[in-house]
C-alpha cells in the first residue's frame, strides 16, 4: 500500500464535471436563444417602434380634441350671452318706446288743458270788460260833451267797437296786438277794421287827417297829446266825453275821461 493511500485527494469528484457540462450547456442554450432572438430582431423591429409610437399619436389627438372642445364651449357662451343682450336690449327699446308715447299723451293732454284755461280766461276777460264798459258812467261837466252824445255809426263805430273791446290788454311799446299795443299800434290796428291805412307812429297819425276842436268831437276822431306833427301820444274819441288808448306799462289799455288826460288837439278821418 502506498503510504498516500490514506491522504485525502483535493480533486474535485468527477460528478462536478457532469454539473459543469450541464452548466455549459444551458449557459449555451440560453446564449443560442438570445443569438436566435438577436437574429430576429430587425425583422420585428417596426411592429415594436409602431407600438411604442402609438401612446404619442394618442396624446396628440387627446389635446387637439380637448382644444376644439374649449373652443366650442366659449362659441356656445358668447352665442348665449350676445342672445342675452339682445334679449335686454329688445326690452329696453320696448319701455322706452311706450315711455315716449306716454311722454306724448301727457303733452298733448296739458296741451289741451292750456288751450282750455286760455280762453276761458280769455272769455272771462271779455265779459269783464263788458261789465266794465256797461257800468262805466258819463262824465259830467266836460266841455267837449256837447257836441258827442250822439252814438257812433257806420265806420266809426266799428273803429270805436275795437278800441273798446282791447280795454284791459298790456301795453308794450311797438306792440301792435293782438293782445298788447302801444298807443299808435292800438289807434292804426282800429282804423284797419274799416280799411284805412294810417301811418305807424303817432307824430305822423297827428295829421293824418282834418285838424278839429276839442269842442267839436265825434266819435272816432283821432286824439293827440303834444304838437300836432310832434305828438308822443293818440288815443281814440269814443263819444260821451270819453276815450280809448294805450296809456302806458302800469295802466295798459284804458278807458277814461277826457279831463283824465286831456289831450292837446284832434284829427278827423272818416
Amino acid at each position: 500500500m502506498s503510504h498516500t493511500a490514506h491522504i485525502p485527494s483535493h480533486r474535485k469528484p468527477r460528478q462536478r464535471a457532469s454539473k459543469t457540462a450541464l452548466r455549459a450547456g444551458v449557459a449555451g442554450g440560453v446564449l443560442s436563444t438570445i443569438a436566435v432572438a438577436g437574429a430576429a430582431g430587425p425583422a420585428q423591429a417596426e411592429p415594436v417602434t409602431q407600438t411604442i409610437e402609438m401612446p404619442t399619436i394618442t396624446a396628440g389627438l387627446s389635446t387637439s380634441v380637448a382644444a376644439s372642445a374649449q373652443a366650442t364651449q366659449a362659441v356656445a357662451l358668447d352665442l348665449e350671452t350676445q342672445a342675452h343682450e339682445d334679449a335686454a336690449a329688445a326690452s329696453a327699446a320696448k319701455t322706452a318706446k311706450k315711455a315716449q308715447a306716454e311722454a306724448v299723451r301727457k303733452a298733448e293732454a296739458k296741451k289741451k288743458a292750456e288751450a282750455a284755461a286760455k280762453a276761458k280766461a280769455e272769455a272771462a276777460e271779455r265779459a269783464s270788460r263788458t261789465a266794465e264798459r256797461t257800468t262805466l258812467s258819463a262824465p259830467s261837466g266836460s266841455s267837449s260833451s256837447s257836441s258827442s252824445s250822439s252814438s257812433a255809426t257806420g265806420s266809426a263805430a266799428s273803429v270805436v267797437s275795437f278800441a273798446q273791446s282791447q280795454v284791459g290788454d298790456a301795453y308794450v311799446s311797438g306792440g301792435t296786438g293782438p293782445n298788447s299795443w302801444d298807443c299808435s299800434g292800438l289807434v292804426q290796428a282800429a282804423f284797419a277794421t274799416v280799411g284805412i291805412d294810417l301811418p305807424r307812429v303817432s307824430q305822423d297819425q297827428s295829421t293824418a287827417g282834418t285838424q278839429v276842436s276839442l269842442d267839436n268831437l265825434q266819435p272816432g276822431d283821432i286824439l293827440y297829446w303834444g304838437g300836432a306833427g310832434s305828438a308822443y301820444h293818440v288815443g281814440i274819441y269814443v263819444g260821451g266825453g270819453q276815450f280809448v288808448g294805450a296809456q302806458n306799462s302800469s295802466t295798459g289799455v284804458v278807458q277814461q275821461t277826457l279831463d283824465y288826460d286831456p289831450p292837446s288837439g284832434a284829427v278827423r278821418v272818416l
